[in-house]
């Protein structure tokens, strides 16, 4: 039996306007090479300037994972050569990170909560990004992105399995949402990972040699690259082969990993603290400063959710999965007065219409304030929850207003017993044999004269009073 160890290096961009060492936009979707100033192309003579509000974000994610935030921190070059890196090196931190020794609690598939160590975290600047496309065999370099500012979160080895490194990093995302330090953006790259995968023979305590898998940039490709490593491997070893230590690139087109370059030494970078940048030194005064800052953190809103609105567990999970999210729900909540309707409301069809058209819940075509004026007309009884549905497509389309579709469809709710009666009445005089299956205890027919009556009333007679007279009427 083979056991995974997987450590993961997420890189979360922060939420700066301008770079971490310059004054360049860091704005998505440039034209190339548009946001990249002279300090950014490492032109001779100029000198970086370190962005204060790195400093504040990298500080309050110490804060929110229980780390140690280091009153003392220094920058230092990592030295490389690639085209992407006009300087040679990269500025970031090594021996003295702002963020050390956290730790962020998971759950397992069967419920359990797992501690996952956090062992830094540091700031750092962005390379460039080499284009490899329409070059006509030739790489051409765009460095808009160098000099963006990364926070890369580096954890202990502590998970074993594919499964508890998504869950790991979902959690980490969540929180730096939360947070406002990064728009966890990862079709952009604004949040991606780096996955060390090794496996061992169960009960060893020596750990295997690990390949390490760059830049993946979703949860679903992060659980697949991790499965089909840890089967390279497994076969590898169980065909009496020996593991390299290397950098891997993941394939997504087809499902595999293909090696990249070997890596005999994790530290072959020649790193020395950065002479032109003086240590980062932050006071107890200030740290307390950004504690009280803090906004409410997943796990708190989770059980301020349970508590105020009495919602099961799994609901809150959802509900609180993003900090968006969470906030058109509260919002919901507000406009329509009921917080279980609102949960089902997102859970439901919120959440099939987003799926469906692949938008995140800031991007939904109808606001919390304009879905609680459809739930405040569920709840008066105005239209059915069958009819609702019907009303929010039409919403979602851009048709308008819950009111003003109701008003333009005719699709008041009939709550005139009379009417109602009317109705029921032609329907049992139309299926004697039917009564009479119901009067000899067959209670499920009871459905078919429910459905029948919607169906004479277009769906607008209230499901409740039909129900109610119905049971009245066919009663022996």
């Amino acid at each position: 039996m083979w056991e995974v160890v997987i450590g993961l290096e997420i890189h979360a961009q922060l939420a700066t306007e301008s770079k971490i060492f310059s004054g360049a936009s860091t704005a998505y979707g440039a034209a190339p090479n548009t946001q990249a100033c002279a300090v950014d192309l490492g032109l001779p003579g100029v000198l970086p300037v370190l962005n204060k509000e790195v400093v504040r974000m990298a500080a309050s994610f110490g804060l929110a994972i229980g780390a140690n935030v280091s009153r003392r921190s220094v920058f230092a070059r990592k030295n490389y050569f690639y085209p992407d890196l006009p300087k040679g090196y990269q500025i970031s931190q090594f021996e003295l990170p702002i963020v050390e020794r956290g730790n962020i609690d998971i759950e397992l598939e069967d419920g359990a909560i797992k501690s996952i160590g956090v062992t830094r975290a540091h700031l750092e600047e962005d390379a460039g990004k080499s284009l490899h496309e329409d070059f006509q065999g030739m790489t051409g370099i765009d460095l808009n992105r160098a000099g963006t500012p990364l926070l890369e979160i580096v954890s202990e080895p502590d998970m074993r399995s594919a499964k508890e490194a998504v869950a790991y990093m979902k959690k980490i995302h969540s929180l730096v949402t939360y947070l406002g330090i990064c728009d966890g953006n990862m079709q952009e790259g604004s949040f991606r990972c780096d996955a060390n995968v090794s496996v061992r023979p169960q009960g060893q305590q020596e750990f295997g040699t690990r390949a390490e898998l760059k830049n993946i940039n979703s949860f679903r490709f992060v659980e697949r690259a991790i499965n089909i490593e840890v089967e390279r491997q497994i076969d590898i070893i169980e065909g009496g082969g020996e593991i390299v230590q290397e950098t891997r690139l993941y394939d997504a087109d087809k499902n595999e990993t293909r090696s990249m370059r070997s890596k005999e030494e994790a530290n072959d970078y020649r790193y020395f603290p950065d002479p032109d940048l003086l240590p980062v030194e932050l006071t107890d005064a200030y740290l307390r400063g950004i504690e009280a800052t803090l906004p409410e953190l997943p796990e708190q809103k989770k059980a301020r959710f349970i508590t105020d609105y009495s919602l099961k567990q799994g609901d809150a999970d959802v509900l609180t999965a993003s900090r968006a999210l969470a906030d058109f729900f509260e919002s919901l909540v507000e406009a329509s007065g009921d917080a279980k309707l609102a949960a089902n409301w997102v859970i439901g069809s919120v959440a099939s219409m987003l799926n469906k058209e692949n938008l995140d819940i800031t991007d939904s075509k109808i606001s919390a304030e304009q879905l609680g004026g459809l739930l405040q007309r569920v709840i008066d009884n105005t239209i059915s929850g069958k009819i609702a549905k019907d009303v929010f497509e039409a919403m979602w389309q851009g048709e308008g207003s819950a009111d003003a579709i109701i008003e333009s469809r005719g699709l008041k709710q009939i709550t005139d017993s009379g009417a109602i009666e009317k109705i029921i009445d032609d329907i049992i005089a139309a299926n004697p044999d039917q009564v009479e299956q119901f009067r000899a205890g067959k209670d499920k027919v009871l459905g078919f004269f429910v459905g029948q009556v919607m169906k004479a009333s277009a769906g607008k007679a209230n499901p409740g009073q039909v129900n109610q007279l119905l049971k009245q009427k066919l009663a022996p």
